[in-house]
């Protein structure tokens, strides 16, 4: 059974971009893609996702808060996406309960094994 994935990226050519790539990967299911923190927790639940990889960085709930709902509402795993979070912002999303950090730089083999590490 393939691990559902849900994107929660501001950035649309980015979140389509992701959706095609991790599409690609065998083992991953990109099941939606969402464009802020307020509508992550309610679409990781609907959407019953695996995995939640989400930008630190979005427009209303940033993504600590945004962790913290998500695994509330659905008790997905977070994989959180940065491109330039500080020592602080880091250490604060880990705290929030994410269970990894990635680089937006990252190569697509490199995120999708950080998404299939956090779903086992």
């Amino acid at each position: 059974m393939a691990t559902r994935v849900l994107l929660v990226e501001d950035n649309a050519v980015y979140r389509s971009s992701l959706e095609l790539l991790l599409g690609l990967q065998t083992g991953l299911e990109v099941v939606g893609a969402v464009g802020t923190g307020d509508e992550a927790a309610k679409a990781a639940r609907e959407l019953a996702a695996d995995v939640v990889l989400m930008d630190y960085r979005l427009p209303g709930l940033d993504g600590a808060a945004a962790t913290r709902a998500v695994i509330a509402a659905s008790g997905a795993a977070v994989v959180c996406l940065t491109a330039e979070a500080t020592a602080e912002e880091r250490e604060e999303i880990l705290r929030a309960g994410a269970v990894a950090l990635v680089e937006k730089g990252s190569p697509i083999d490199g995120l999708a094994g950080a998404i299939r590490a956090a779903a086992a």
